[in-house]
């Protein structure tokens, strides 16, 4: 079955990322097309990129790193939740994304974005960064407003039009994560 982490952008406590992940689980779990799971970047403590090496290089020198590596290359595909942070990308989630490569090449993503944009310049800044690690984003996103979607600017309530924002991109993510694993094997089979 393919697998696909809802990869979790902030590590600031009293974070919105949290709860909007959770919700996207939730969605994703009624779909019963994939294997869904959070994976917060959190969890791993990566401090400001400290590798000695190039991710290409995949030297990994910190456990941290490594733990990090191991469980994002369990996965066929990967769902960012970005929250707009200074018009892009978190810096916890831009900083985890920068610790690896190979493990998220030639695999698909979906985005989720929130913010006074509704994450869109966020997603925008993500989608470069994907690209350089040669990650097929699909281009369908989730989109929620600090404004309507958010009780209090924290309790993740989404209004329904908004909710229907995310079909789309499962729909598209879990085609494009079943494709690329054969853009996978190919270049296994190529080396």
């Amino acid at each position: 079955m393919t697998k696909i982490a809802i990869v979790t952008g902030s590590t600031r406590p009293g974070r919105n990322n949290s709860g909007v992940a959770e919700w996207v689980l939730a969605q994703a779990q009624l779909r019963g097309d994939a294997a869904y799971e959070i994976v917060d970047i959190a969890d791993f403590n990566l401090p400001l990129l400290d590798e000695a090496y190039p991710a290409a290089y995949q030297n990994y020198q910190n456990d941290h790193t490594k733990a990090f590596s191991a469980k994002i290359a369990e996965f066929d595909g990967y769902i960012f939740i970005a929250g707009e942070y200074n018009h892009s990308v978190q810096p916890a989630l831009a900083n985890a994304i920068s610790y690896l490569n190979a493990e998220f090449a030639n695999k698909a993503a979906g985005m989720v974005g929130y913010g006074s944009a509704y994450g869109v310049r966020a997603m925008e800044h993500l989608r470069g960064i994907l690209s350089e690690l040669q990650v097929a984003h699909v281009q369908k996103t989730g989109m929620f407003s600090l404004f309507t979607d958010f009780e209090n600017f924290s309790t993740f309530k989404p209004t329904e039009q908004q909710a229907a924002s995310v079909a789309p991109m499962f729909d598209q993510l879990i085609s494009w994560s079943t494709a690329m694993k054969t853009v996978r094997e190919g270049a296994l089979a190529a080396v």
